[in-house]
């Protein structure tokens, strides 16, 4: 009981970010608010924790959850009309003149291109800024973290499938990484977020677009 005591902050943080991942998995909107609380929690545990990237990585959260719900609120800007097979089951699962969801789409070369250089950019920023201002003891990890973490949040944001694969890679180093540190719930929780992001792989491909 003293443990939970002293721990009750992670659990909860722990308990809500299992919360959003299902919750992404099963792309529902409501990930969103769920995401707003979870990365609120985790600037503290983060901030406590010396993982400075990590804490400015929950800020980030902060604000694409805000973009992410909007984008996913507007949909594509269209409306459900229009005929052949995929135009007719978008009206029948959201009805005829309502706005089109946002769909599920593969990430396209030149936008992949885009998002590997800010992925570099951010990595040799964070590093830089890590290893020179801060007492971070693991510099290297917490920038890679960080960095992957951004462009996936983004593609999530914008439904892109492939975001699952970096979230693989994120959860696996991110266990080891906290393994390290000792927060055995947040250790528990990115296991259970790597099981996740196989599912989310598995299910998100079968809702995939192509024809955008």
């Amino acid at each position: 009981m003293h443990w939970l005591s002293d721990h009750y902050i992670e659990i909860f943080g722990a308990v809500t970010g299992i919360i959003y991942v299902f919750l992404e998995i099963r792309q529902t909107i409501w990930l969103w608010p769920i995401g707003i609380i979870t990365s609120a929690v985790y600037i503290w545990i983060f901030f406590s924790s010396k993982f400075y990237a990590d804490m400015s990585l929950q800020v980030y959260y902060l604000v694409i959850s805000v973009l992410g719900w909007y984008w996913w609120l507007k949909g594509t800007g269209r409306r459900a009309e229009g005929t052949g097979p995929i135009n007719e089951e978008v009206k029948r699962r959201e009805g005829k003149g309502e706005k089109e969801k946002l769909p599920v789409t593969r990430i396209k070369l030149r936008t992949a291109f885009m998002l590997t250089f800010v992925f570099v950019l951010l990595y040799g920023m964070l590093f830089l800024i890590l290893t020179n201002f801060t007492d971070s003891p693991v510099p290297a990890w917490d920038s890679f973290i960080t960095s992957l973490s951004i462009v996936a949040t983004w593609m999530l944001a914008r439904k892109i499938f492939e975001h699952w694969y970096l979230w693989i890679i994120v959860n696996f180093v991110s266990s080891c990484l906290f393994i390290i540190k000792g927060l055995y719930p947040t250790v528990i929780l990115y296991v259970i977020y790597g099981i996740m992001s196989f599912a989310g792989l598995v299910a998100w491909k079968k809702t995939i677009r192509n024809d955008l």
